[in-house]
């Protein structure tokens, strides 16, 4: 799954680069003194458990993926200092060593960690699926004329967690679970992305806990006030 998911990144980076350079070396015949800037993003990102409990540890590469469209809206007549007000899809993994199971009357879904049991596993992860809305203050040193440009923008990303689904894959057989409980269906926190021209660095702090408050009996009576802190990469296209 891995090497697709390195493949999938190598078609997303190629065409990003080739779109750059088309609209790079496409002369400007008209000025456009109401242009807009950055519509569509795409990003990836190395996704780390925050505030993890003692004996949790990330293992493996966990992956998120995003993309969507912005609305640009320009605040000033210079159109360096914008609004951006989004819609987009997230794919995030989580490899680690927290492990969800069913009880033995096989109704109720419960979680261990997997190192406080001698637990033989091959795979261990979780995956989310997400609709997510992005609110951005945008600053950038574009013009009419150039397409290459700096930029910073902060904001704020609320998301909803339409799908979540486990995995646990041991030489004793796949144990998997589709929508349980105890997830914390809306997530939000604050994000910043900036760079230049193509290239640009991408950080989310998630400001709430991937799992709701009163899963404590859910997850075997432990605090797990795990929030996302998400590393990476994003693309802006016109």
């Amino acid at each position: 799954m891995f090497k697709q998911y390195l493949v999938l990144l190598f078609v997303m980076v190629l065409g990003v680069s080739k779109l750059s350079a088309q609209t790079d070396t496409t002369a400007v015949s008209v000025i456009d003194s109401l242009y807009k800037e950055d519509q569509f993003y795409l990003g990836i990102s190395y996704n780390i458990l925050n505030n993890m409990p003692s004996k949790m540890k990330q293992n493996g590469f966990s992956l998120g993926l995003q993309g969507g469209f912005i609305k640009d809206m320009p605040l000033n007549s210079k159109r360096n200092i914008a609004l951006g007000l989004g819609l987009g899809y997230a794919f995030n993994t989580f490899n680690q060593n927290m492990g969800v199971h069913k009880s033995p009357e096989g109704e109720e879904i419960y979680i261990v960690l997997n190192e406080d049991y001698d637990f033989n596993y091959e795979r261990n992860n979780f995956y989310l699926h997400q609709v997510e809305l992005p609110i951005e203050f945008r600053w950038r040193t574009s013009t009419p004329e150039s397409y290459r440009f700096w930029r910073i923008y902060s904001g704020f990303k609320f998301s909803y967690v339409f799908t979540n689904i486990t995995n646990f894959k041991s030489p004793s057989g796949n144990e998997r679970h589709v929508n349980i409980d105890g997830f914390n269906p809306f997530q939000y926190g604050l994000t910043l992305s900036a760079g230049y021209n193509t290239w640009n660095f991408y950080f989310y702090y998630g400001l709430n806990t991937l799992f709701e408050d009163d899963a404590k009996t859910f997850i075997y009576q432990r605090d797990i006030d795990m929030n996302v802190i998400q590393l990476g990469l994003i693309f802006y296209l016109l």
